[in-house]
């Protein structure tokens, strides 16, 4: 078979291939702890195919979508975004996504194994409003660039990011090619995005390899989501979960008015809290151990508090440590506090973890 697409050419360069996030692309490139270390200490650059990319436009689209998610998409400035749930009208959490005001349209991006559900949801709820979406995601390509020295690196390429505020994206000419630059939404991460049309994928690939960032697979990229406290959508933000277990307070606005799943979010925060909360676990044993698989009950006094949903072994350059995440009741838990996941002993951590 003859090698024809982007990912194909990285895998017969070395790359060794995956499915991640509802798109085949690399998992690593023969080292994903050197990579992850790229993460934690240098610039990463990352495909980004698994993104999935629907354009909103019509006269109502603004209101409509405003409607449909947690965050403020009605008070949003051209050129920025916002990271967001789509509830149920139980206010549970059914996806995440990105919405962006880009003047004449908005664009909302999300995982590409995410797109069809919530392609679903907004067609079930358009009725009367002037409102069309389109999946764009083949033609708009993704590069993702993450690090600390990733500013620097591109600075010196000839793109200069330090202005950029979380949620940004601003429009550019670079090599002759259009892009887009847009700062992550989600300030854990602190990365940035760059997109453009997807037939110059290799060129805008080669040039940013070229000015010093190393290429990631998504086996790394798990590790630093892990490190961060990033929670992925069908992983640790299931279908049963509500928006203040998951600690994502920067995907609620309480402002903003009515949308789907609204009172339930509200009832909750006029109670002040809820009973379960998204946290970290560093977990000690022996360091041949298995991390804890997802589903492994956390216990506390004898009895279930809560329950993992990703773990890993984190090799950072200070030693590999083991490092979960999950949900425990508040009360049984604490920060600091000491339970039991599995066959090992856990302590309770805040998150980000520290290194």
């Amino acid at each position: 078979m003859s090698v024809t697409t982007f990912q194909e050419k990285l895998a017969a360069s070395g790359a060794r291939l995956g499915m991640y996030r509802g798109a085949e692309t690399p998992a690593d490139f023969g080292d994903s702890a050197t990579e992850f270390r790229a993460l934690l200490q240098g610039g990463a650059l990352l495909d980004m195919s698994w993104q999935a990319k629907l354009v909103l436009a019509g006269e109502d689209r603004v209101r409509w979508l405003n409607g449909m998610v947690t965050n403020n998409v009605r008070d949003l400035a051209t050129g920025h975004g916002v990271y967001s749930f789509v509830l149920s009208a139980q206010g549970r959490i059914q996806g995440d996504l990105v919405a962006y005001n880009r003047g004449d349209y908005l664009l909302v991006t999300t995982d590409r194994e995410q797109a069809p559900t919530i392609a679903d949801i907004f067609d079930r709820y358009i009725i009367m409003d002037d409102v069309e979406v389109a999946d764009i995601s083949d033609k708009l390509a993704a590069i993702g660039v993450a690090g600390p020295k990733s500013r620097e690196i591109l600075a010196a390429a000839g793109l200069d990011v330090s202005q950029l505020e979380p949620g940004q994206v601003i429009d550019a000419v670079w090599r002759g090619v259009g892009i887009s630059v847009a700062r992550s939404a989600q300030p854990q991460m602190d990365g940035f995005e760059i997109w453009f049309a997807s037939e110059n994928m290799d060129a805008i690939w080669d040039a940013l390899v070229s000015a010093g960032l190393t290429p990631v697979g998504s086996d790394a990229l798990e590790l630093y989501r892990i490190v961060r406290g990033i929670p992925r959508f069908g992983v640790d933000l299931r279908e049963r979960d509500l928006p203040q277990e998951t600690g994502q307070q920067h995907a609620l606005n309480f402002a903003k008015g009515c949308y789907i799943g609204q009172e339930i979010v509200e009832r909750i925060r006029s109670r002040g809290n809820v009973h379960r909360m998204f946290t970290g676990f560093e977990v000690q044993g022996h360091p041949a151990a298995e991390p804890p698989a997802p589903g492994t009950k956390v216990r506390a006094n004898d009895k279930d508090v809560g329950e993992i949903t990703s773990a890993a072994r984190i090799p950072f350059p200070s030693g590999e440590r083991t490092l979960a995440l999950g949900y425990a009741r508040r009360e049984a838990a604490p920060p600091g506090g000491t339970v039991q996941i599995g066959e090992q002993s856990a302590t309770v951590q805040t998150l980000p973890f520290s290194e």
